[in-house]
């Protein structure tokens, strides 16, 4: 059984709510998760349950304690001086060419979340926890601005090996704080990080297969927590045919980066189950069983209703990426609201959506069959 943990920034709290929900389902059972893989946000989450998997429902504890009182200013700066000596430096570096200031490395400065990661997450616990067998895998993934390649930074038992295709590869590791740092490095908004002899960015932008860092590790079940709803796929379905501003845009990346991709691994899944199950004498793949659950309420609508609660210092940045959040830009507002009220409403929504589909988790989890379909809002089920 693997967990499979997407990207999302502010939205990865909707995940927190769902391992509450499951933790309070099995309060005695041990981690269910043999392998846990964690992209971008995501990774996060995965390191501390990976770190914690010997007392996993003491990780999720830890998890919705963080994020019930999360604070954008322990993710990145947001104060008037940082702001503004950020705006300056951008202007200087553009009006010069480069030859007075160099560009700055990012956006925003996230050493406020290395911080709060070095005290939260202690990743030599993933070392031990596999040498106990409390784990069989852990990965994290990020992308190698050097190569272009998907990299999936794992630590596992001895018989699971590396791997390498076209876009993707798997590297074993002795997994640090910096693989999460890297992991969750949105392009242009945070600092890239260098591992060995390159730099590596946000694990969701070259992950054309989201999925099959979990595969290549053993599993053949799949538990995926997505953070992007099916309904909520357009930049803002009010605005009929006006130009979307440059932060609409942006967000629209992100939901692309972050979402795409896992529903199109999960078509090609399906595709690949219908042919196991059309030639079942085939070794050359396998049936893997996938169960995803993903917000029942578009993010962005929640986000909306908490403009009020943003710092002062990221309503004028998301002004500058494109207008007043308060009119438009919820969908980049959505992955950056990193404060309590925002990410609390995420934490009920993940605990109700789970709760509701209670029934599906415990079966899928137990590694019991369960119906063709299941009618839960926001669960795709793949057999």
């Amino acid at each position: 059984m693997a967990l499979v943990l997407t990207g999302g920034g502010a939205r990865s709290a909707y995940q927190v709510g769902v391992l509450r929900a499951l933790a309070q389902m099995m309060p005695r059972a041990r981690n269910p998760f043999q392998i846990i893989v964690g992209t971008s946000a995501g990774a996060v989450a995965a390191g501390v349950l990976a770190a914690q998997a010997h007392v996993w429902r003491h990780g999720v504890a830890g998890l919705e304690r963080v994020w019930s009182n999360f604070r954008t200013e322990q993710v990145f700066y947001v104060d008037a001086p940082h702001m503004v000596r950020s705006g300056l430096h951008w202007i200087l570096s553009l009006l010069s060419g480069g030859l007075v200031l160099s560009p700055p490395k990012s956006v925003l400065d996230t050493s406020p979340l290395r911080a709060l990661l070095g005290v939260e997450v202690d990743c030599s616990g993933i070392r031990r926890n596999v040498a106990r067998g409390h784990l069989r895998a852990c990965a994290l993934c990020a992308t190698s601005y050097a190569s272009g390649q998907s990299v999936a930074f794992f630590d596992g038992l001895p018989q699971v090996p590396e791997w390498s295709r076209v876009q993707h590869v798997g590297r074993r590791a002795e997994l640090t704080l910096d693989h999460i740092m890297a992991s969750v490095a949105i392009p242009l908004l945070f600092t890239p990080i260098k591992l060995g002899s390159e730099y590596f960015g946000d694990g969701s932008m070259r992950q054309l297969n989201p999925l099959s860092p979990a595969i290549h590790l053993g599993a053949d079940r799949l538990l995926i927590i997505g953070v992007s709803s099916q309904q909520g796929s357009g930049v803002d379905g009010d605005r009929g045919v006006s130009m979307p501003t440059p932060g609409e845009v942006f967000g629209f990346m992100l939901d692309t980066l972050f979402t795409d991709q896992i529903y199109g691994d999960l078509e090609h899944i399906e595709r690949i189950n219908q042919l196991v199950r059309a030639a079942p004498q085939t070794r050359a793949v396998r049936h893997i069983n996938t169960l995803m659950i993903a917000p029942s309420v578009d993010p962005n609508e929640i986000a909306g209703q908490h403009i009020a609660d943003m710092p002062r210092g990221l309503r004028a940045l998301l002004r500058v990426f494109g207008g007043r959040p308060e009119v438009s830009g919820h969908q980049l507002t959505s992955y950056l609201t990193f404060e309590a009220p925002y990410t609390r409403a995420l934490i009920e929504l993940g605990y109700r959506d789970a709760m509701r589909s209670r029934a599906a988790l415990l079966a899928f989890v137990g590694g019991e069959e369960l119906p063709s379909v299941v009618t839960s809002p926001g669960v795709t089920q793949i057999t």
